[in-house]
Formats: C-alpha cells, sequence, structure tokens
C-alpha cells in the first residue's frame, strides 16, 4: 500500500470515529485503534516509497501509433472509428456531436488577416463573427474564387431581441448608431474591391424607425461610391413597420432579404416573442407588391425539431408570395446557453430539399449543412441573376425610346 493510500485510510478512520453512537462506541474504539496502529506501522515502512501509476503496454502503443489532435482538425479521422470513442458519446441532456460534415478548416491566410483589421480600424462588425458563421474562413479568405466577402452588420453589434439561437449580444438600450457607419462602410467596401455586398443589421427597437433610415443611408453611400456595386439587405422586421420596409427598398439595393428563420410551430420556441411568421411573411410580401421587380430572399434552419410536413408548408408559402430566393441551412448551437440542436440533418437530406425548391419554382435554392442567407455561394449566382435583369431593363428602355 502506497503512503497516500495509508494517510487516507487513517483520516477516513478518525472521521468515522465521530459517527458511531451508543452500544457500539466501546466496540467501534477497539476495533479503531488496533486498525489505526496497523496502519501506522505500514506508514512507518512505507516512508521512502512512492506509488507509481502507468498505462499498459497496450495502451502505449495505441497512443503512440494513433491520431493527435491534427488528424482530427483535418478531418482525416472519422471519431466514430476511434477505438476509445465510449466516453465522449452523448449522454442524456448533453449536446449532439459535430458530424463530419459539419467540421471547417480554422480561419487563416491573408485576405482573412487583411479584412479582419481593416474592419476593427473602421470600427465595423461582420454577422460573421458575431453570430460566429462557420464559413467565415471560407468568405473571408476568398475560397476558391478569389474574392473575399463580408456581411457588414450595421445599427451596432448589440440587439434589443434575445432570439434563442443566435449569439449576438443584447441590451435593451444599446448604445446610438455610429453617423460615420455609413461612409466607414462604403469605404471599407471600396477596400476590399468587391462588387456584391450583403448589409444587415441587429434589431433596433429602441429607435423610432428601427434604423431603417441608417440602413437606408448606408446603401446610398455604397452606391454613391460605386453604382455597380450589388448591394443585398438582410433587415429586421422594423416591428411590422411598411414604411420602414420601403424606406429601405427605395434606397437603391438590389436584393431584399427577411429570414423566417424556422418553421411556424417553432416561432415562439426559437424567436423573439416581438417576431413571428406571419409578420415576417408580410414584409417580403410587402416588399414585392410595393416594388414588383424587387429580387426578395429568405432562409430557414434545420435541425430544430421541424417536420418535413413543416418545412414544405413553409416553402409553399414563400412561393405564394413570390419569394425569389430561399436558403436551408443546419442549426448550429453557439454556446450552451442557446437552444439546443435536436438533429444533425444529412447532406442528402439538404440535397432533397433542394430539389424541392427547384420543382416550387424559386429561382435559386441553396440548401446544405453550412449554408447560411448570406452564403457567397448563393451571392455568384445572385449576381448573374442581378446583372441579367439589369441588361434586360436597359433594352426594354432603350425599345421603348
Amino acid at each position: 500500500m502506497c503512503t497516500h493510500s495509508i494517510k487516507s485510510n487513517i483520516k477516513r478512520l478518525d472521521i468515522l470515529k465521530y459517527f458511531v453512537k451508543d452500544s457500539r462506541v466501546i466496540k467501534f474504539s477497539k476495533l479503531h485503534m488496533r486498525e489505526r496502529d496497523r496502519l501506522n506501522s505500514a506508514l512507518s515502512a512505507n516512508t521512502n516509497t512512492r506509488c507509481y501509476a502507468s498505462l499498459s503496454d497496450e495502451q502505449k502503443d495505441k497512443i503512440a501509433n494513433g491520431p493527435d489532435l491534427g488528424d482530427f482538425i483535418s478531418g482525416e479521422v472519422n471519431l466514430d472509428d476511434y477505438h476509445g470513442t465510449e466516453s465522449i458519446k452523448r449522454k442524456k441532456g448533453e449536446r449532439l456531436r459535430l458530424p463530419s460534415w459539419l467540421k471547417t478548416n480554422i480561419p487563416i491566410g491573408k485576405n482573412y488577416h487583411r479584412l479582419k483589421r481593416n474592419l476593427r480600424d473602421l470600427k465595423l462588425h461582420t454577422v460573421c463573427e458575431e453570430a460566429r458563421c462557420p464559413n467565415i474562413g471560407e468568405c473571408w479568405g476568398g475560397g476558391g474564387e478569389g474574392t473575399a466577402t463580408a456581411t457588414i452588420m450595421v445599427l451596432g453589434d448589440t440587439c434589443t431581441r434575445g432570439c434563442r439561437f443566435c449569439s449576438v449580444k443584447t441590451a435593451r438600450n444599446p448604445p446610438p448608431p455610429d453617423p460615420d457607419e455609413p461612409v466607414n462602410t462604403a469605404r471599407a467596401i471600396a477596400d476590399w474591391g468587391l462588387d456584391y455586398v450583403v448589409l444587415t443589421s441587429v434589431d433596433r427597437d429602441d429607435l423610432a424607425d428601427g434604423g431603417a433610415s441608417h440602413f437606408a443611408q448606408t446603401v446610398r453611400e455604397i452606391k454613391k461610391s460605386n453604382d455597380s456595386i450589388l448591394v443585398e439587405c438582410l433587415t429586421p422586421d422594423f416591428r411590422g413597420d411598411m414604411k420602414c420596409v420601403e424606406a429601405v427598398v427605395d434606397s437603391g439595393l438590389d436584393v431584399y432579404a427577411h429570414n423566417v428563420e424556422t418553421v411556424e410551430d417553432l416561432q415562439l420556441l426559437v424567436r423573439d416573442p416581438r417576431a413571428n411568421y406571419k409578420q415576417s411573411l408580410s414584409i417580403l410580401n410587402h416588399v414585392k407588391v410595393y416594388k414588383p421587380d424587387m429580387v426578395t430572399k429568405t432562409s430557414i434552419m434545420l435541425g430544430l425539431g421541424e417536420s418535413d410536413e413543416q418545412v414544405m408548408r413553409v416553402l409553399e408559402d414563400l412561393r405564394k408570395l413570390d419569394v425569389d430566393c430561399v436558403t436551408l441551412g443546419q442549426y448550429m448551437q453557439p454556446t450552451k446557453r442557446h437552444i439546443k440542436v435536436k438533429e444533425y440533418v444529412h447532406p442528402d437530406k439538404f440535397a432533397y430539399w433542394e430539389d424541392v425548391g427547384n420543382k416550387l419554382g424559386f429561382a435559386y435554392t441553396a440548401s446544405g449543412p453550412l449554408v447560411r442567407s448570406s452564403y457567397k455561394a448563393g451571392e455568384f449566382y445572385l449576381k448573374n441573376l442581378l446583372r441579367r435583369n439589369r441588361n434586360e431593363t436597359t433594352l426594354d428602355s432603350a425599345t421603348v425610346t
């Protein structure tokens, strides 16, 4: 027996004697003294002894010849096939383990760091960082296309609402919007040399117009710097105020996006109570009524416990309102404080929904585990769609003239 174990047993005996009552006291005292003497003798004999614990030779071989951390990060090793995963399998109440198709590389690269520095210098925020988007490395780094893309978040980095899926900071009275933000945003976009830009914002229920005028001013500054830049605005619901929606539409943007986020039956569970399904649909509908040629877009998260029938109902509702583009992506729990993932939807299922969207008549359907409402894969398509629409408008005007 090692020294540490002997000392522990002596301490345990000293504690136990205070819990023995009545007629057992005398009997226990004799046993206690006898055992304590035996342990003290053993302690004296083990004064210069140490207790060593070691892995077996078989365990050492497995560690030496097994994968390292880099293999798991790169995805070269499937965690399900690795010996010893019994201890990391999900237990009741724990978060689901991330499947291989959702693992992304750590963001690196010259473009990524340049863009990050530029944002800090101009005091700008991006939804890429605030919402912990898994595509940040690919979009900021430029991916295979070589063009870096960032979704700029105007009106500050603090939201007045608290949706259970979103990791953006919240407060009842956030700081006032930066008056220089529209100009700084236009300057940043000019420095990056982008030809397609996504603007989004936090909810600002503390402002009279929900920040619509600030949104519109940012679009105008971008267009002033370069009219050929295509601008997509992913807006909040402005508390259902259609005058605010019209102010953004009239700013000169090219795509109006507003997300329904999830199926109708899960709205109260997932979104802030001030947001709701019908209000989101009414905004998308009003944009089309107010300006029929405006391209509209929305996004849905999967993996929150929705059924196929519920997803189909959302897609059908959107097509009835003539929404042009829809994206479907996997919900990812940003922190333990947020709503848990119910299911990691398989890529084959996302492919199925993309096929359904195309058959329903959407001009563009992007569906995949890592697809987000402003994911750049959609932007390349939208650039071509919008330029084609512009050319058709120019030809129509020339014909009329």
